[in-house]
């Protein structure tokens, strides 16, 4: 039975994120200010609408895409939804159609260079293509995808690896997924066992609630593994998981990453549901680099910054797939 008390309601969405949400500093975000500053405005007479947006405003500071509110209101045919999440530079430089024309003029530069035609793999997720030298791999995703379809993918291109000088890895758009997969793939471009990343999870609302830190590995898997030069391609509309596989394949000494920091909203998110039925959800994890850094809100940096722009489209010049080319073959003749 829902309860639709707008105090009982507020209270707590506000107290949730208190004793779960690990970010407020980092964030520049002073949670127990925002309670004096809006728990007054909400009364026992607040309207559903008001509430709503009330809340909204309260959120809107944390600037977290894994921050979400859902609700039905009353005369509404659907759903509202609320991110504080502001717009990407990618995002705001190329609309969806966009994107997809950007990744028709990547198709184009190597097409132009030698390479095949990107196709999908057993595994709907990945693309792949060759030229004699070099090998691109595009992840659209980091889920929705079985296991065996995923390693049988990844064992039909790894099939490639001793012809190939170089590797592109392309995550321009990745909106995320799981971190098993991520590992799951890095691992076959994996030389040794190496530490993936850490973390940890919070639990309460102190700075000290969270539990025993957890480490992730990345270790050679597979009939072969590719160890000759790697670029990494991403956007600040790479997220989450997509951060995650990042986060790790950059632990690889003989990867270069190039393009935009990611967006920096690491964790997967703690989905609840309020009293009276709205649901939210939050980032409740901190994820630490192997030697312990949090990139949270900034993002995985990237050894050569380099963004697209809609005159690559104009132009028919994918200018990242084009430096990651030349990077690749200077790399390959030294």
């Amino acid at each position: 039975m829902t309860d639709r008390d707008p105090e009982k309601n507020f209270e707590e969405l506000w107290q949730t994120f208190y004793d779960r949400y690990p970010f407020f500093e980092l964030r520049r975000v002073n949670w127990t200010r925002q309670y004096w500053t809006y728990r007054p405005r909400v009364t026992r007479d607040t309207s559903a609408q008001e509430l709503f947006n009330i809340c909204c405003e309260m959120l809107d500071p944390l600037n977290d895409g894994h921050v979400e509110l859902k609700a039905k209101l009353p005369g509404d045919r659907k759903r509202r939804r609320f991110t504080p999440e502001k717009q990407t530079r990618f995002e705001r430089e190329f609309t969806k159609s966009g994107i997809k024309q950007l990744f028709k003029t990547a198709e184009k530069t190597l097409l132009a260079n030698g390479f095949g035609k990107p196709k999908e793999t057993q595994a709907w997720l990945l693309r792949y293509c060759r030229s004699p030298e070099f090998g691109y791999l595009r992840i659209l995703e980091l889920e929705g995808v079985k296991k065996r379809k995923l390693t049988a993918a990844l064992d039909k291109i790894s099939r490639d690896f001793t012809e190939l000088k170089g590797f592109v890895i392309d995550i321009r758009d990745c909106p995320g997924g799981d971190d098993s997969n991520a590992i799951a793939i890095i691992n076959r471009f994996c030389d040794r066992t190496r530490v993936a990343f850490h973390r940890k999870t919070k639990v309460g609302p102190s700075d000290d609630d969270f539990k025993p830190l957890k480490t992730r590995y990345l270790e050679p898997q597979g009939d072969a593994q590719f160890t000759g030069p790697i670029v990494l391609l991403t956007t600040d509309a790479v997220f989450s998981g997509g951060e995650a596989f990042a986060l790790a394949i950059r632990e690889l000494p003989y990867v270069t990453i190039i393009g935009d920091h990611t967006n920096g909203i690491f964790s997967y998110t703690l989905e609840k549901t309020l009293p009276n039925g709205w649901d939210y959800c939050l980032s409740y994890q901190v994820y630490l680099s192997a030697n312990m850094v949090c990139y949270e809100g900034r993002g995985v940096p990237t050894d050569i910054e380099l963004h697209n722009n809609r005159t690559d489209i104009e132009e028919g010049v994918d200018r990242l797939v084009s430096r990651a080319l030349e990077v690749l073959t200077s790399q390959a003749a030294g």
